[in-house]
């Protein structure tokens, strides 16, 4: 661990392994970069609902690698499940030793309350359309597919990277009016029950903002994504930031190249090789 970056806290969300824009090998090389005490995956890391068996690059197991370290190295690892991998919410309050699956958390950081959650709950498409959401996130995933495709192009020009579905959330009014909401809400209900800091995901828009409530001061803060923002956030000696990679290691060192994908028998016997390196 030596020269590595100390942290408290780390959380990271919106990972979406097993889909195409998933920016596994940026994530790793962050993740490589710190020592953190503690880390809270909030949500959708592992992309059940767009999970494709034949497509599972090595850059996506070295995460689930990682992670599997940092859990036998005696690290605190919370997973947070949402929407896009609600199939592990079957195993909610599922613990052994240090890591735990959970709908929410509440920690105490530096004797303040911090609640912890994904933020699909507030999302009432979510609740009453599922069907209408996962349509939406197959073409979330195609805009994605195609704008890395666009972006490679672009960097062998010399020329920088473009977001398409960033510049679609910024300038569509209801995407903005929703992205308000989304905050009010968590704000309001954190207030309520005393929370000083609300950690989110979901929406994919890192941000770290306080708000005043009853009188009551909340921080909010949501840790983005590792497709298009690449963001994450760090607790560190009773203060809060939000890590961006490129500002950390600068945009070049992501790389867009494509992997080498395995087939089914192939994953399954490397996941067992690197399940016996780690009980090993």
């Amino acid at each position: 661990m030596t020269g590595l970056r100390k942290v408290n806290t780390v959380v990271f969300s919106d990972v979406h392994l097993g889909t195409y824009g998933c920016q596994a090998k940026a994530l790793l090389c962050y993740l490589k970069s710190i020592d953190p005490q503690r880390i809270i995956l909030n949500g959708d890391i592992i992309d059940i609902w767009q999970f494709n068996k034949r497509y599972w690059p090595k850059s996506h197991m070295k995460i689930i690698k990682h992670l599997m370290k940092w859990i036998v190295a005696g690290k605190q690892v919370n997973y947070i499940t949402r929407n896009h991998d609600e199939m592990l919410r079957k195993f909610k309050n599922y613990q052994i030793g240090n890591f735990s699956i959970v709908n929410k958390l509440v920690v105490d950081l530096d004797g303040e309350k911090a609640w912890f959650f994904h933020g699909d709950i507030f999302d009432v498409t979510m609740r009453y359309s599922k069907w209408l959401t996962r349509l939406g996130g197959m073409g979330y995933d195609a805009l994605i597919l195609l704008n890395s495709c666009i972006n490679w192009l672009l960097i062998k020009m010399g020329k920088s990277p473009m977001s398409f579905s960033k510049t679609i959330k910024n300038s569509v009014k209801s995407a903005v009016k929703y992205i308000n909401q989304f905050e009010q809400v968590a704000v309001a209900i954190a207030a309520r029950n005393g929370y000083k800091y609300v950690v989110c995901g979901h929406i994919h828009q890192p941000n770290m903002e306080t708000f005043t409530v009853d009188g009551k001061s909340v921080v909010y803060l949501n840790s983005g994504d590792w497709i298009e923002n690449l963001s994450a956030l760090e607790y560190h000696q009773g203060q809060w930031k939000i890590i961006y990679f490129d500002q950390l290691f600068g945009a070049d060192v992501v790389t867009t190249e494509i992997e080498d994908i395995k087939n089914s028998k192939e994953l399954f016997e490397d996941m067992l090789l690197e399940f016996n390196m780690i009980k090993n």
